[in-house]
């Protein structure tokens, strides 16, 4: 699943992988779990800011659900751009 969101002038890009698995690669409740995908591009292009980021819950667990891991995704973009925003100012 991709959602792409304008925000601030950039097109924010939230990919779902599912099925991530921990270093040691095995599940700990057996369940498949969900990490964002994050491309912040540049106003007015395709061109990524920074490579892709993945994102996760707190603690390094994947989200539960693609809803949270869509929303986890957007909210941590919407923050970049945030601070992208700030620091151009200064």
């Amino acid at each position: 699943m991709t959602q792409s969101y304008e925000y601030n002038g950039y097109t924010l890009q939230i990919a779902i992988e599912s099925d991530f698995q921990n270093r040691k690669g095995a599940r700990p409740s057996g369940k498949p779990g969900y990490v964002a995908v994050v491309r912040i591009c540049e106003p007015g292009t395709q061109l990524s800011r920074f490579s892709p980021l993945r994102f996760v819950e707190k603690a390094g667990r994947p989200f539960v659900s693609e809803s949270e891991a869509l929303d986890g995704g957007y909210q941590a973009a919407r923050t970049l751009v945030d601070d992208l925003s700030q620091r151009e100012v200064h």
